[in-house]
């Protein structure tokens, strides 16, 4: 089977053409972020996926990590791998380099993401915690904690990871019974278990960040009495050295269906003296806290579906080419053809493609303005920046992930029987799939705060003005006329329409009614994806004609506009049956009695 190939011509096409990195570019602390620098770091870094990371992903699904007495064995090659990343600088690519990152936008280091997660989804899980959890340290950490831990964990010589699900609380943080004890020297002795651990324990660097939610002694009840604690596997000398190893143990870790080279790890915590453990910011805000690593992670395991969906796509197509099965329909006297010449592969091939590149270009322009929102010199826009992107992370982690799950299905089905034969290929991205629409919050969660938090607290306001924005794209398809813009139009003004009537109904029954609001809450998620992957396809459509009318006539342009006019007819037109659920759907599933099921 062939080897993941980056494909850095639609992502440098989402950087410049969408995104917008050249305004990015022209903030405070992106300056470095040139076209040419881009051009190069996706070059290496799509290198070093394919040639490095992209040959191990099957042996980490055959050989998985290994538990033995309290020990994690990584995959053949993995050491050596993760020391190659290190050494490349990989870790630190949008660190601040107050602490040894380089301090490149997100919008470049979110594509790269894509680029690690696509040629190999176990191991990119690793520095994906970390950077999660080198956020939470940046954002509330002391100078103390700061100087300890950050400049190890963004070098990648130490990892990180992020404690909250236990046994009985599951997403449930309120129900969190970890205790963290208050010591004379000011640190805490942390008592508990945790579940879910992604690399908890493993042997690819000397030491372990944990940050673990637990309550002091006299913290109120609820999620208002968590608190937020950096753990070390290895305590940590002042000089910098390691000291001696921590009450903090991984009793096992979980057999899964896929990702199975990333070590899910139990963890057990005091089971002697108690876990050392160091304040993060003030007590009882922990779960705040947590959310900035939290918020970064939802994100980042949206970028997971994405390269997930992409990788089975170059399966799938590479397999389409390859495979001589039946008659071309229509073709008499043709011989057997190639299945890429039959009517639903190019189907499911072109469901495949379009939703990719349009859930790429919505991450893509969600990563932009997290860079507005960080770094641009006025207030306001800051502030306006920052609640789209609170809006939108819902849509990138819920309907990128949700339809990796689909997309890989297609992978698996365009294979046909081969498909079930785990010899392929395509059946392990199905599988390692399947986890990306649960962790960091299943596709429930993020309805539920996209419907509550993001739209009906506020009453609707960024969402209004993201579809006032959808609104102006639909003169300029007018003008663009032919047959493609035409039907574009009328695909992406009804999915607008759609959108809207679905926003309306949350608006007047959240607050009155939220279980009938909560029934719609994953559909009108997935509305919302459609419709937003509708509005980045329509203006990729519109940026290609006039590139094609520059006189770059060249096939990359003339597909896309063919890719978005596939979206619309066939991803887009679904948008109306899902305002309808939305809106009609409470009844059907809340007047059944519980017996009755």
């Amino acid at each position: 089977m062939a080897e993941y190939i980056a494909p850095i011509r639609d992502m440098q096409f989402v950087v410049h053409e969408l995104a917008g990195l050249d305004q990015v570019a022209s903030l405070p602390g992106c300056e470095e972020a040139t076209a040419d620098v881009v051009e190069a770091i996706f070059d290496e870094a799509g290198k070093f996926a394919s040639g490095i990371l992209s040959p191990l992903n099957r042996t980490g699904d055959l050989e998985g990590a290994q538990w033995k007495d309290g020990n994690v064995a990584t995959v053949t090659g993995w050491k050596g791998a993760y020391k190659q990343f290190v050494d490349g600088g990989w870790n630190a690519l949008s660190c601040d380099p107050e602490h040894g990152g380089q301090g490149l936008p997100r919008i470049v280091s979110a594509l790269v993401e894509e680029m690690w997660n696509s040629s190999n989804m176990s191991f990119a899980l690793c520095p994906m915690l970390t950077r999660g959890a080198i956020e939470a340290i940046e954002l509330r950490g002391s100078e103390a904690i700061k100087q300890t831990y950050l400049p190890k964990m963004i070098a990648g010589e130490w990892t990180g990871t992020m404690n909250l699900t236990e046994p009985q609380a599951g997403s449930d943080l309120a129900a969190v019974r970890s205790k963290a004890i208050p010591q004379a020297d000011g640190t805490y002795r942390i008592h508990g278990q945790k579940i879910f651990i992604t690399y908890g324990e493993h042997d690819m660097t000397s030491n372990i960040i944990h940050l673990v939610l637990a309550r002091t002694p006299d913290a109120p009840e609820g999620v208002k009495g968590i608190s937020l604690f950096v753990v070390p596997k290895f305590l940590v000398k002042a000089d910098g050295s390691l000291g001696e190893r921590n009450d903090v143990h991984c009793v096992s870790i979980e057999h899964k269906l896929g990702i199975h080279a990333s070590p899910t790890a139990v963890l057990a915590f005091g089971d002697k003296t108690g876990a050392i453990g160091y304040l993060v910011g003030e007590e009882n805000r922990g779960l705040e806290y947590m959310f900035i690593m939290m918020n970064a992670a939802r994100y980042a395991v949206g970028i997971e579906g994405i390269a997930l969906s992409e990788r089975a796509y170059q399966r799938a197509l590479e397999y389409a080419k390859t495979r001589i099965q039946g008659a071309e329909a229509g073709v008499k006297g043709g011989g057997k053809a190639a299945i890429i010449r039959h009517p639903d592969v190019r189907r499911m091939l072109m469901l495949m493609k379009s939703q990719t590149e349009a859930m790429r270009a919505v991450a893509g322009v969600v990563a932009a303005a997290m860079d507005t929102a960080r770094c641009h010199p006025d207030a306001e826009a800051r502030k306006r920046s920052q609640a789209f992107v609170d809006l939108m992370i819902p849509i990138v982690k819920g309907w990128s992930t949700e339809k990796s799950i689909e997309i890989t299905s297609l992978g698996v089905q365009i294979h046909g029987g081969m498909g079930f034969i785990e010899e392929t290929g395509a059946a392990q991205h199905f599988r390692d799939s399947r986890i990306t629409a649960i962790y960091e919050g299943t596709t429930g969660i993020q309805a539920a705060d996209l419907i509550g938090r993001k739209i009906a607290r506020e009453g609707g306001e960024t969402i209004k003005g993201v579809i006032a924005a959808m609104r102006d794209v639909l003169p300029q398809l007018d003008a663009a006329g032919g047959p493609a813009f035409a039907a574009i139009r009328q695909s992406f003004a009804q999915g607008v329409d759609a959108l809207e009537q679905g926003v309306a109904f949350i608006l007047r029954t959240y607050g009155a009614d939220i279980k009938s609001a909560s029934v719609g809450a994953v559909p009108f998620l997935e509305l919302f994806g459609i419709v937003a992957g509708g509005w980045q396809m329509a203006r990729a459509a519109l940026v290609a004609q006039r590139r094609i009318d520059e006189g770059k006539d060249n096939v990359f342009y003339r597909t896309k506009i063919v890719t978005s006019r596939f979206y619309a007819d066939h991803v887009l037109s679904r948008a109306g049956s899902l305002a309808y659920a939305v809106v009609n759907g409470a009844a059907g599933a809340l007047e059944i009695e519980d017996e009755a099921f």
